[in-house]
């Protein structure tokens, strides 16, 4: 039997303290939420270690620090809205329900969608809402949010999410080229956006209208 607290134990002390994580309630959260459930049980030997893996449909689950570092961006404290481009397996997203409000989630593929909103609902989350959809667009009609985050490479920021996000907010979104990007997190201040650069990364590509094409 595969002791998999001790792994998530083992994942926090090797791969995200040492790399600067600080932020005591995501490592506490990242301790507590099963990453293998999130991915096919034949991967379930990987499921922590320091690696993207495979979830179908050409789409991965990020590797623990990446998505540890894009959510300690986001400076969450509790009862924020969040909006997520891109849910694929669903654990970023639960993530992110520990760790506020409200998590909006959008899923262009609606087989990768429906498995999360499952996985998610039988795991007992309640404040997280999975919809199908071209994520480049937003959420308009759930808009503002206080936080968003973009789990796919795109070429920039859509200006429609700049737009749904509210004064004071934060983005943090993988931003570059198709096969390179770096993490970027742009606070919204008095209309306008400051932006920070942060580590260099490599994500699957938002498709949709304002991001690549197919």
């Amino acid at each position: 039997m595969r002791d998999f607290e001790r792994l998530r134990n083992l994942m926090v002390e090797t791969q995200l303290i040492p790399r600067g994580i600080k932020d005591k309630r995501l490592l506490d959260v990242m301790r507590k939420v099963p990453r293998h459930l999130f991915i096919p049980e034949t991967s379930w030997d990987d499921a922590y270690e320091d690696m993207a893996l495979p979830i179908g449909e050409n789409q991965t689950i990020s590797q623990p620090y990446m998505v540890a570092i894009m959510t300690e961006l986001l400076e969450l404290k509790g009862d924020e809205r969040v909006l997520e481009i891109g849910t694929g397996s669903g654990y970023q997203a639960a993530i992110l329900g520990e760790l506020a409000g409200e998590v909006y989630t959008i899923e262009r593929i609606e087989a990768l969608a429906h498995k999360a909103k499952n996985r998610l609902g039988e795991m007992g989350y309640t404040n997280i809402y999975v919809v199908i959809g071209d994520g480049s667009k937003g959420l308009p009609e759930k808009s503002p949010f206080d936080r968003i985050i973009i789990t796919a490479a795109t070429p920039e920021i859509p200006e429609c999410l700049k737009s749904q996000l509210a004064e004071g907010g934060i983005i943090v979104a993988p931003v570059g080229q198709r096969f390179s990007q770096i993490l970027i997190k742009a606070k919204k201040i008095k209309g306008t956006f400051k932006q920070e650069y942060h580590t260099p990364c490599i994500f699957v590509p938002l498709i949709g209208e304002y991001g690549w094409k197919e």
